[in-house]
């Protein structure tokens, strides 16, 4: 049995990934449940375009407009499931410290749900995952999900 625990704010970051969306799925459940707000995020990692020889304001744009209907979707998935008290934003940065630090002193949130890392060995061990990187140093509660 498991033990009881009452979240308020609920905090799923998402990137459009399969593992994104069963942990939306998870996040969705578990805030019906616990009668909290939900709050879906997506973090523009603005360091991936530092490299691109050509910047452009447009790029960004366009990034930004793919996860805003991305983001409407899943905002809907919510309102559907039944979830009232459901928001979502578009933050730029760095993905570890927007996740595991700002956005859960922003939003007041006290449980995080994401899902685990797409990353392959060579990669996680260059970059570190995110997932890996917030499980370690978030203060509060965080569940991974696995897509299923």
């Amino acid at each position: 049995m498991m033990a009881e625990m009452n979240y308020k704010n609920i905090l799923v970051p998402v990137d459009g990934s399969k593992e994104a969306e069963s942990a939306l799925k998870q996040a969705i459940d578990i805030t019906k449940h616990n009668h909290a707000k939900l709050h879906i995020l997506h973090v523009i990692d603005t360091r991936a375009f530092q490299n691109v020889a050509d910047f452009k304001t447009a790029m960004v744009e366009e990034v930004a407009d793919t996860a805003k209907k991305t983001l409407e979707t899943y905002l809907q998935q919510a309102k559907d499931a039944g979830i009232e008290d459901v928001e979502y934003s578009i933050e730029y940065g760095s993905p570890k410290n927007i996740i595991g630090h700002q956005a859960v002193e922003k939003y007041n949130i006290d449980l995080i749900i994401m899902g685990a890392t797409g990353l392959n060995t060579i990669e996680r061990f260059l970059i570190g995952s995110v997932t890996e990187y917030v499980t370690r140093s978030a203060k509060v509660d965080t569940l991974i999900v696995r897509a299923n």
